[in-house]
């Protein structure tokens, strides 16, 4: 089974992105990567994606998947944006990162709680010729951030995270959604989408 390296060490993406992945090209295998980190020293989430596709491209030899995501809060313009994973400080501890976030909107009410999760996937494919090539495409999910978090699923702000276009009265966190029901509706997904027919040439 051809191989497709992801860009993390986090297994919930991989197990995330097998998903999506298997959606459309089933004969993949999406694996992690098991190289050293790259600086992600980009501003923007298509520098950052780039940086990680690259390195793993490059240490594996493999196409190379990776994701730079992150909830982006209207009322604090755009932020935590690229720096979500680190919103609380380098430790990447998720659980303080969302309360930190909660207690910088705790006097917000909710008509201007909007927010929208972003995910910017980079291709990378080495070409036996020496050559690469490299696509970016973005997915966005918009919503808004309850008060206080609810439901067990995901990760990161998943659990605060309302996606738009739910039925009034029964809306919920993704922390209350079944991975089916995000994977089919997340940023992701929708960033994977645009990257279907590149994999599709794979």
């Amino acid at each position: 089974m051809p191989q497709i390296v992801l860009a993390t060490h986090n297994p919930h993406k991989v197990e995330e992105f097998q998903a999506i992945v298997a959606a459309t090209r089933p004969d993949f295998e999406v694996v992690g990567y098991e190289g050293p980190e790259p600086i992600e020293d980009g501003v923007t989430f298509a520098e950052n994606a780039l940086i990680k596709a690259r390195a793993a491209a490059e240490h594996s030899g493999l196409p190379a998947l990776a994701d730079d995501s992150g909830v982006c809060v209207d009322v604090l313009g755009g932020s935590p944006g690229v720096f979500s994973a680190y919103w609380a400080g380098h430790a990447k501890d998720a659980a303080a990162n969302l309360n930190l976030l909660l207690d910088q909107l705790s006097d917000i009410g909710d008509p201007h709680r909007t927010a929208q999760f972003v995910s910017t996937i980079a291709l990378v494919v080495p070409g036996a010729d020496g050559t690469v090539r490299e696509h970016v495409v973005e997915g966005v999910w918009p919503g808004r951030l309850a008060t206080a978090p609810s439901g067990a699923g995901g990760f990161g702000y998943d659990p605060i995270f309302v996606p738009d276009g739910q039925e009034p009265g029964a809306e919920r966190t993704v922390g209350e959604w079944t991975a089916d029901e995000k994977n089919a509706a997340s940023h992701r997904s929708r960033a994977f989408g645009a990257l279907a027919t590149l994999l599709a040439a794979l």
